[in-house]
């Protein structure tokens, strides 16, 4: 068969099962668009970050009846008076962490497992811990259905992090404590990054850190607004 023949064929082939896709979800067209229209417009440019949000499907981390609004420009709430992030907040602080498909990443604060999904699908393990039960077992069930196998959980204190598995080449905190957490601090590896919003309830800055020689470097890179980070009792750091 002449090349041009089979590059046309291909290029059908392509485009039937891009058809076949959004067909089968319905959602397809909206996350393109927030990918397009919230993320990518306002300077996200790494492709794999982006392709990230192209595969996840939003509308199965958000409550049932916020559904038709998965993919709005929005932070949403969960159960137990928590949120799942605006979509662009996600994506900004996925790419400040610049992941490698070889690191290991510990996320406090699981939620509804959204943020989790997008860095297993960027990095070899994510090891994120919620210290509400329900919120943790919601989203660990749902990982299991998608089928993510590289996604490890942990119900717990977030503030003291998960020093078994440390140290960790990356760090995401999706609460807000009032400083920094020591542990976190000593879990972040040699080159390590770490991003974190931090502040009280009415002023937050998102804090991004690097460990280069054993000292780390802070940076404030964005206004913000999180829920507060807490312990067992529901105390705020």
């Amino acid at each position: 068969m002449p090349v041009r023949i089979l590059s046309v064929c291909f290029i059908f082939m392509l485009v039937s099962q891009l058809s076949c896709s959004q067909k089968s979800d319905p959602f397809f067209a909206l996350r393109n668009r927030m990918v397009e229209t919230q993320i990518k417009a306002r300077g996200i440019s790494d492709e794999k970050v982006l392709q990230a949000f192209r595969n996840l499907e939003r509308h199965k981390f958000v409550l049932p009846q916020y559904i038709p609004h998965a993919y709005a420009d929005s932070p949403l709430p969960i159960d137990e008076g928590q949120t799942i992030s605006q979509p662009y907040i996600v994506a900004f602080m996925t790419d400040a962490l610049d992941l490698q498909r070889t690191d290991k990443v510990l996320e406090i604060g699981t939620g509804s497992g959204y943020q989790a999904a997008i860095l297993a699908e960027l990095c070899d393990s994510v090891f994120t811990i919620e210290i509400f039960e329900k919120l943790g077992r919601k989203a660990r069930e749902l990982f299991d259905e998608l089928g993510y196998e590289n996604i490890y959980t942990k119900i717990g204190d977030g503030f003291k992090g998960w020093p078994e598995h440390a140290p960790f080449d990356a760090i995401i905190v999706t609460a807000a404590p009032s400083d920094i957490p020591e542990p976190l601090k000593m879990q972040l590896a040699e080159g390590g990054r770490m991003i974190i919003p931090v502040g009280g309830d009415a002023v937050q800055e998102l804090v991004l850190l690097k460990k280069r020689k054993g000292k780390l470097r802070e940076e404030s890179v964005l206004p913000v607004r999180f829920v507060p980070l807490i312990d067992p009792e529901g105390k705020k750091y």
